[in-house]
Parts: structure tokens; sequence; C-alpha cells
């Protein structure tokens, strides 16, 4: 599967992000749902670390492994070459993305927010395999989110790089997805949407469903 396609849906979660849920429970019920990647991103209060986060990242990935879906650690190089994952996220202010390219080697996904036209293209110098962008509404799922962005960047990058693989983060919900989608993003991720949902099933799975009926629009239209 592409790249592209794995984007789509593309599930961001760390163990203190699903309130007095099983994370677990949470994690399978998405990927049961249709989210086609997952990223372990264990930050801010109450995260794991040491060998408890070591744990939790293997118990992430043994169920992304169930469900034939990419396993990316956000901003752990150490921690996603410990246990094999498929890749690593790192931000503007995490390890520089050129030597996370150097140590994950050619074979690992490699992926890199940006907020600007210029990180778009330094990422694209450093080996990245796809960019995140956002924050595209507001959100209160990160601590350290930067200012609203909106789709215009999106739709530049589609644009200047149509073969570059581009999620859109920040704020999305069921209700304002389309025109992120619709501005040339290969996919959503998403924080809260799913990880505070009352039926991550139900909700990753209505995602998936409208999702595919955007792209088959689209490229109906195009």
């Amino acid at each position: 599967m592409s790249i592209k396609k794995q984007l789509k849906l593309y599930f961001i979660m760390g163990s203190n992000n699903t309130g007095a849920v099983e994370p677990l429970n949470v994690l399978e019920a998405a990927l049961q749902g249709g989210v086609t990647c997952f990223q372990l991103r264990e930050k801010g209060d109450g995260a794991l670390i040491g060998e408890a986060k070591r744990e939790f990242a293997q118990q992430c990935q043994q169920l992304c492994q169930r469900y034939s879906v990419p396993f990316i650690i956000n901003d752990d190089v150490e921690l996603a070459m410990a246990v094999d994952a498929d890749g690593v996220h790192v931000g503007q202010d995490d390890m520089d993305a050129g030597r996370v390219r150097e140590r994950l080697g050619s074979n690992k996904i490699l992926g890199v927010s940006t907020h600007t036209l210029e990180e778009v293209q330094q990422a694209l110098a450093d080996g990245a395999d796809y960019v995140g962008m956002g924050p595209v509404y507001a959100t209160m799922s990160k601590a350290d989110a930067k200012p609203v962005a909106g789709t215009g960047l999106i739709r530049k990058t589609a644009s200047l790089h149509p073969d570059l693989p581009i999620v859109g983060i920040g704020g999305i919900t069921l209700d304002n997805f389309e025109p992120v989608i619709q501005a040339g993003a290969s996919g959503v991720s998403l924080i809260s949407a799913i990880a505070s949902a009352d039926d991550p099933f139900a909700t990753a799975q209505k995602f998936a469903a409208t999702i595919e009926e955007i792209i088959q629009r689209e490229g109906a239209s195009s």
C-alpha cells in the first residue's frame, strides 16, 4: 500500500489521551473501525517513561501488526529502533529530520510536521516520506500547538508537490474535515476525535467511509 493510502485515516494517541478508558481498547476499536496508520505520541502530563513506555509501545505495535497498519513513534528514535517500529514522526522542535533519516535508514517511514513552504522543502531534502500540516482548526489536544493555519498551506503544497503525501491535523472532526481532503491532503490525523469518542470504532468507521466517498468524488470530478 502506498504512503498516500496509508495516511487516509491517521490516528495519534498516547496512554494519557483516553481518560478513564483503557488506551489499548481504544486503539483496537479504532483499528477495527478502519484506521490506516497509527502514531504513538507519548507526551504531556502523565506520559509513560522508561520501561513502561517501551512496554506500552510494544503492545500498541502488536495491535497494529494484527491489523496490518503502520506503527509510527513520535519523536523517539531510540525507542523506534529498539522495537523496530515502521517509522518516526518529528516536529520542528524535535530531533533534526535529516539525522533521524540517517539513524533509521531508507526503509523506514519518516514524517515531519511543517508549517511553511520552507519547512516543506527542508523536510523533502531531509528525506521525509510525508508531511503533516496544521493545526487546520483550533485544537486542545496539544499544549504546544501552533496558530491555526487553515487549509491554505495544504493547497499550496499539493499544487507545488503533487506527489508528496500530506496529512492535515488539528481540531479535525466529522463535521469539518472535508475541506482538508479537498485542499489536497491524502488524509487526516486525529487525536481527540477518536481517543475521546464515546464509540471509537463507530467514529473511525464513519471517518473511513466518508474519506473514501470524498476521494472517489474528487477523483471523478477532476
